[in-house]
């Protein structure tokens, strides 16, 4: 079989699977909305996998893309600042956790964004997995666009994006009868629902009940036992619903044309 006589590929969201030509293209035409979906590598309870946030960021940024139109979504930035290396502190204190130090993080985060922007996109959109590091991306996107003042590239930090996985959840989980928590517990109900929905073989189903709730010494802020892939569906489309409408406001309000006098 020719090259010619192979079926077409379906066009694709994620910048990875495109060539820089596609890529191009696409910019020509219009995609020059861009998400950077930040994760972290981290302990996650005896019940759940240390990509929790990775593949989370990843698989709701490319929905959301999917919803927008004319979006890419960048790599997953999967390392992050997860506590002191040594002595460990905070996430870092379980096997297998990666952490950055924060300037590092901020340097990554902001190469990526000024990569995109110089390549020709307009909107570069980040959001974040994880509590950790939002304060971080809200100061990394307001210095980019300090820096890009003079010209229509502008980055958006969306916190809208964690909000509706933690908070936002939580209400909707209440009025079901399971208290999620407001602000999220991690690896508890909420936080484990939503992995379920998204991609159930990272979860231990058979450690959920074994669990011992809200255990520090096990990773756990919460009890995961009530947890399902039907209640993680509720908040996926939470995540997504709300997070497209604050990227679709964000990205409608255009700088004023620079004065030219």
């Amino acid at each position: 079989m020719t090259l010619a006589a192979l079926p077409a590929r379906a066009a694709s969201l994620q910048l990875d699977d495109l060539t820089w030509t596609e890529v191009r293209d696409g910019l020509r035409a219009g995609t020059t909305t861009v998400i950077i979906p930040v994760g972290g590598t981290e302990q996650n309870g005896p019940h759940m996998a240390l990509g929790k946030h990775n593949v989370r960021a990843g698989a709701l940024s490319a929905r959301i893309a999917a919803k927008l139109g004319h979006t890419l979504v960048a790599p997953v930035l999967a390392y992050v600042p997860e506590g002191r290396i040594s002595p460990p502190t905070g996430h870092m204190r379980f096997p297998g956790t990666i952490s950055v130090p924060e300037d590092a993080f901020a340097a990554v985060l902001a190469g990526a964004a000024r990569s995109l922007k110089q390549h020709g996109f307009l909107d570069i959109v980040l959001v974040g997995d994880s509590g950790n590091y939002q304060e971080q991306l809200k100061n990394v996107a307001q210095r980019l666009n300090r820096e890009w003042a003079s010209g229509p590239a502008r980055a958006h930090y969306i916190a809208a994006y964690y909000e509706a996985a933690t908070t936002d959840f939580a209400q909707s989980l209440r009025a079901r009868g399971i208290d999620g928590q407001p602000g999220g517990t991690h690896a508890g109900v909420a936080d484990t629902s939503l992995m379920m929905a998204i991609d159930a073989s990272r979860v231990r189903a058979d450690r959920l009940k074994a669990a011992d709730a809200a255990s520090p010494a096990l990773g756990l802020g919460g009890d995961p036992g009530a947890s399902s892939a039907a209640l993680g569906q509720v908040g996926v489309d939470i995540v997504i619903d709300k997070t497209t409408a604050a990227i679709r406001q964000a990205i409608a309000v255009r700088k004023p044309a620079a004065n030219k006098e």
